[in-house]
């Protein structure tokens, strides 16, 4: 089993020549919309337990890394206003090198024979429209893909072990099957491929907007004991 790990929505950063977009935007940059507070930090924390890894920091706001490209959410309310010929600029930019790269890498690793398990690292939000998200970690999977099911279990096995008061739960506060990056390689790999989404809530986050380190660790300890 070869481990890939992922992360999409890392960072709050906008290209210089872009930021023409943003003039009146640093809230929602700095808010849950545009960034996974986090998420990067847990990624680079566990990335050495990972065959392959990347992640992304350039903002969801300028164009979203984790969503197809026919999604009505692929450009957000400062982007959808550019022009068709700008819009293929930031998709072959940002949005074809990052995908293409993690794509060929899992292709690449199939070949040989290899079974791919995908982690794709994210935060969510505590409150989402007035609503309190009832969990503390998601594991996001397809419940129609064997291979998924018994990851995730084994997952949320391992997590509860090193999180005992944790609630943990699946397919929650987002379902694994709704239009992603690891929907899109599920149709693209439909065999030794295996894409799970591991949600943490953004609850946990310290003052350095980072997880602390016991749950960093026990995410590592869960993730090694995988292999």
């Amino acid at each position: 089993m070869k481990l890939v790990f992922t992360c999409e929505h890392g960072g709050n950063s906008i290209p210089e020549k872009h930021q023409s977009l943003f003039v009146n935007a640093n809230d929602a940059l700095n808010s849950h919309r545009g960034i996974d507070y986090g998420s990067l930090d847990l990624f680079e924390f566990c990335k050495t337990l990972s065959d392959f890894s990347k992640s992304n920091t350039v903002s969801r706001l300028l164009i979203e890394l984790n969503r197809s490209k026919h999604h009505p959410k692929l450009f957000s309310e400062f982007s959808a206003s550019l022009t068709t010929e700008n819009k293929s600029k930031l998709i072959s930019e940002f949005y074809d090198p990052y995908r293409d790269k993690i794509e060929e890498e899992i292709l690449q690793l199939i070949k040989k024979g290899e079974e791919v398990v995908h982690l794709s690292f994210h935060s969510f939000t505590p409150i989402l429209n007035g609503e309190i998200r009832n969990t503390d970690i998601g594991i996001l999977y397809d419940p129609s893909r064997n291979s998924e099911k018994l990851i995730s279990k084994q997952l949320k096995q391992n997590l509860m072990a090193e999180l005992p008061d944790f609630r943990i739960r699946y397919n929650y506060p987002y379902l694994g099957t709704a239009d992603g990056f690891t929907t899109y390689l599920r149709k693209k790999f439909p065999q030794n491929y295996t894409g799970i989404e591991l949600e943490i809530n953004q609850k946990f986050i310290e003052e350095d907007k980072v997880f602390p380190l016991k749950l960093k660790s026990a995410i590592f300890n869960s993730l090694n004991k995988l292999k």
